[in-house]
């Protein structure tokens, strides 16, 4: 058993890295070389980072000669050579990218080979994924796959026996390939290494200090170098956070889940007791008694009928100590970077947000940027949401998805998309492409669809050039197989293709910066890699580059604030901060919640040894419990995340117990904080928006509306302004199906045709013509099957009713007009106004008189809304008809004013008339037309905004522009 004062530990509270570097300038003394002479072993590279910053804050900015920093997660040969060992002779480390790729082949191999359900490349890959979990996990643990065969006797479930032939791409197939290639897993591999520096300090022990600090010693081959460390003559262990305090009968209840847990594993592993372990700081008194209420908190199940006699506790155990409970992770987000921004305006002093939800981290680091913060976050940003991956992936998706509108102008109006062009020039010619030609129904597949529906000369050899230069990417990803290495390499030249303008190569913007180096990379690691998957369908491979894409992160070394952190709960373990936030407090998230092995049942994993799911929870544990002890720290959640009401951590839930027992309350809650930032997008004074009533002179006002216009202009004036007087047209939707509208329009041109083909006479089977150019017409119009699926029974039901009535009706009627366009010019105060009007359908009957008849795929008009001059389409027509406004009609009296509604369904159609007399409709019509124009004759009758809220349009393009939503709300301007 090595001394006692070996294995030291610095308690929750105390700055990890700089207490131990404290220490070990005061054991330098006033030496320049003996600190240089000290090898220091750490968890990762980013606490090896944090311990030289802290020797840097500590010496006050006088130059140092460092100790050897060294990450135990990524050691390696080079460095064992310099500390003396013999060289070591190992095979590299096979790359993560290929050995996925070789793992999905196996995969795909195997599936064939089953003749069962072969999966997508990526879906594969996704698989080969978690192969590569489980083989690290094997290889961190030390175990031997022959152990599997063990764990599946005859007599389990036909299941097991399924999964253990299909690990035979582990036991058998990969071992092979790896000894062929030459190359060790990554795991293998530094397990060796540390072996290497295990049997190198025993046969010849350093004579310089050597102190591991921080790591839990969760993986074996770490708790051995840890043990081999605190058995050199100057070898130092020094851990963090152990609990000196806690109860024999605790200590021995503890569980995996429990923070203390690892930590006593390690000791047994040093073969050093608890007590025997001495804190590295006399400074012992910091926050111990908030460290005492946590540890309390969460003492083991075992024990927890102590909490049955807690004794009351000072309420000053909180002091700095927060609760944070948001409704939402975007009001936890802005409230948390609120407390960061705040923190700025404190000198020196120092934030950080600790947090395993990517989510919150990334809404963090937005809030920040209003105030044009950029914030390190340790985990990185996915590749594939920075700028030159996200090209990428619009890139491939936009050729692979035949140019469609949206993928088209998701990629093309990148910031990197400008085709070899002035990047201006270039998103003039986007615009035009998509306001002349991708709004509406969408055009024929392929750039060549796009150049047929493109009339402009330079659109069209603007297109050329796209499809010239997407032409070899777009026939790979068509082909029925392909390697990998073709396909990426036609999407890469495309992608420098399209990312260049008129002052730089493609290549030269595209792989710029940090995010285009780490995809510039990614894409020559997946090049070298290829190879090793194989073949594959054309169309396969946007998804599988997803999939690859997603696995990189992109980490910035520069260019962010040097005072605000994101860290994950590991790399917070050594660090410190004025101002400690741990954010995403929720059960599910912070814990997370033990993954299912898609492998292995939990005793088939506690029989092979692999450590069980709940260590994961200990180690977050032992996070949580660390970040608790800092100076200030909040404790942050959401009460609702999607929607969905969220559980509190476990570890709040049991703080909020022992607080309640201990008669504690959080007094300083952070409350305040989501009310000042919802201060920050809240305008000082809200005043409901008044009804927009613009009133613009008589010049500008129209002098000429259709009847459907006019029927605007009384119900919503503001319409009729819009797009009369400001001239506003709505866009349509990009890459439209056709709906309800569209639906109508067909309906309508069919009966036109079938009029225009028939004014007279009926055909022998007038239904059988009419669904006959019904078909032509919805065959040119309606792409989808779907819609064709929907629309076109109904319109079979249409023309069954219309062609029973046109049998009934035609024997009266001497002629059928169609879409018949007329005008009638009347005196107003201000000069004449013209009104004009298309008819659906004017019929000449045989009595001489005049009969409209009005097409309504949806609701006509209720009668009273007719009379009441609300809805009078059909009246005014009347009035054009009966003063002879119709072309090729002759002026005569208008005897029906008629409704066909073509519903479709069983009854196919309705027909409704529009009220009483027509002549009397007609008159009264004219009338109030006269009355309404010379209203607007006005200069000071103003074109209000819906001034009859019963009689509103139901739909309008001008809703969001006379900001109806918020002035037509029934509550305050707070809802």
């Amino acid at each position: 058993m090595p001394p006692m004062t070996q294995v030291f530990t610095i308690p929750p509270g105390a700055a990890f890295v700089d207490t131990l570097a404290a220490q070990l300038l005061a054991e330098a003394g006033g030496d320049p070389l003996a600190l240089a002479d000290m090898e220091i072993l750490l968890p990762t590279r980013r606490a090896c980072r944090a311990m030289s910053d802290a020797f840097l804050r500590l010496s006050g900015g006088r130059p140092l000669l460092l100790p050897r920093l060294r990450p135990l997660g990524d050691m390696d040969e080079e460095e064992l050579e310099l500390s003396g060992a013999d060289p070591l002779d190992l095979p590299p480390a096979v790359s993560p990218t290929e050995r996925v790729l070789i793992l999905a082949r196996l995969i795909l191999t195997a599936a064939q080979a089953q003749k069962g359900h072969v999966p997508s490349p990526d879906q594969a890959v996704r698989l080969a994924s978690e192969l590569a979990k489980l083989l690290d996990a094997v290889q961190v643990e030390r175990l031997d796959f022959a152990g599997l065969a063990k764990l599946v006797p005859e007599d389990y479930a036909d299941h097991w026996q399924l999964t253990l032939k299909f690990l035979t791409i582990l036991t058998e197939a990969w071992p092979r390939i790896l000894a062929e290639r030459g190359t060790l897993d990554p795991e293998d591999r530094l397990n060796r290494v540390m072996a290497a520096q295990i049997e190198a300090w025993r046969v010849r022990p350093p004579r310089h200090k050597v102190i591991a600090a921080g790591s839990t010693g969760s993986r074996p081959a770490t708790a051995d170098l840890l043990a081999a460390v605190a058995a050199l003559p100057a070898g130092r262990v020094v851990l963090a956070g152990l609990d000196r305090a806690m109860d024999e009968a605790s200590w021995a209840a503890l569980d995996p889940a429990h923070p203390q847990y690892g930590l006593k594993a390690l000791l047994a592993r040093l073969g050093v007791e608890r007590h025997g372990v001495r804190p590295l700081t006399s400074d012992v008194d910091l926050r111990q008694d908030r460290v005492r209420l946590l540890a309390e908190a969460l003492r083991p199940a075992a024990t927890c009928e102590a909490w049955r006699d807690l004794p009351a506790l000072d309420a000053r155990v909180l002091d700095g100590v927060w609760r944070l409970e948001a409704p939402t992770p975007r009001e936890e987000a802005g409230a948390i970077a609120l407390m960061m921004r705040r923190e700025l305006d404190r000198p020196g002093h120092t934030a950080a947000l600790v947090t395993p939800d990517r989510g919150l981290a990334r809404r963090v680091a937005g809030e920040l940027e209003r105030w044009g913060i950029r914030i390190d976050d340790s985990a990185g940003r996915p590749l594939g949401l920075n700028e030159p991956g996200a090209f990428l992936r619009l890139a491939v998706e936009m050729v692979a998805d035949e140019f469609s509108p949206h993928a088209l102008l998701a990629c093309l109006k990148h910031p990197l998309a400008a085709g070899g062009m002035e990047t201006g020039a270039f998103r003039a010619l986007v615009r035009r492409l998509e306001r002349l030609n991708l709004r509406g129904p969408r055009p024929a597949p392929g750039v060549a669809g796009l150049r047929q529906a493109v009339k402009d000369r330079r659109l069209s050899s603007w297109l050329a050039d796209l499809e010239t230069m997407a032409a070899p990417l777009a026939d790979r990803l068509k082909a029925d197989e392909g390697s990998l290495a073709d396909l990426l390499r036609a999407h890469m030249e495309f992608a420098e293709w399209l990312a260049g303008d008129d002052l730089l190569p493609g290549p030269a913007r595209l792989w710029r910066g940090e995010a285009g180096e780490a995809a510039a990379r990614f894409a020559a690691d997946l090049a070298a890699a290829a190879p090793a998957l194989g073949d594959l369908a054309g169309h396969c491979y946007p998804a599988l580059f997803d999939e690859l894409m997603g696995a990189v992160a992109v980490r910035s070394a520069w260019d962010h604030h040097p005072r605000l952190f994101i860290w994950g709960p590991l790399e917070a373990r050594l660090q410190h901060a004025d101002l400690l936030i741990l954010g995403g407090l929720n059960e599910g998230t912070w814990p997370a919640p033990p993954e299912a092995d898609p492998w292995m049942s939990r005793p088939m994993q506690a029989a092979f040894g692999l450590a069980p799911p709940e260590r994961r929870i200990g180690l977050s544990a032992h996070d949580f419990a660390q970040g608790f002890a800092a100076p200030r720290v909040v404790l942050s959640r959401s009460s609702r995340v999607d929607g969905t009401p969220t559980v509190p951590s476990r570890w709040l839930m049991r703080l909020d117990a022992v607080m309640k027992g201990s008669g504690l309350a959080f007094d300083q809650d952070a409350g305040q904080w989501l009310d000042w930032h919802a201060l920050l997008d809240r305008p000082e004074r809200w005043t409901r928006p008044e009804i927009p009533a613009p009133a613009p002179p008589v010049s500008a006002r129209p002098r000429r509306l259709s009847v459907t216009e006019i029927e605007t202009w009384m119900r919503d004036p503001y319409a009729i302004y819009a797009k009369h007087v400001l001239r506003l047209r709505a866009l349509d939707p990009i890459d439209a199906d056709p709906g309800a509208a569209e639906y109508g329009s067909m309906v309508h041109e069919a009966l036109e045709l079938f009029l225009e083909a028939w004014p007279r006479d009926l055909p022998g089977d007038p239904q059988g013509e009419l669904l006959r150019i019904g078909r032509e017409v919805f065959e040119a119009k309606v792409t989808s099957p779907a819609l064709w699926a929907f629309w076109w029974p109904r319109f079979d039901s249409v023309a069954r009713w219309v062609a029973a009535k046109e049998v009934a009706r035609r024997p009266g009627v001497a002629r059928v007009h169609a879409e018949a366009g007329g005008a009638l010019e009347i005196e107003a105060p201000a000069g004449p106004f013209t009104l004009t009007a298309k008819a659906d359908r004017l019929d000449e009957m045989k009595d001489g008189t005049l009969a409209l008849i009005d097409y309504k795929t949806g609701t006509p008009p209720r009668a009273r809304e007719v009379a009441a001059g609300f809805a009078p389409q059909l009246p005014l027509e009347a009035v054009i008809a009966r003063h002879g406004g119709f072309g090729g009609v002759r002026a005569a009296e208008v005897s029906e004013l008629l409704y066909w509604q073509l519903k479709g369904g069983a009854q196919g159609g309705e027909e409704r008339a529009a009220g009483g007399d027509a002549a009397t409709l007609a008159a009264e019509a004219l009338e109030g037309l006269h009355a309404l124009v010379a209203v607007f004759d006005d200069p000071a009758t103003p074109y209000a905004a819906r001034p009859h809220p019963e009689h509103a349009p139901k739909y309008s393009d001008y809703l969001h522009l006379a900001r109806v939503r918020e002035w037509a709300s029934g509550g305050d301007g707070e809802e």
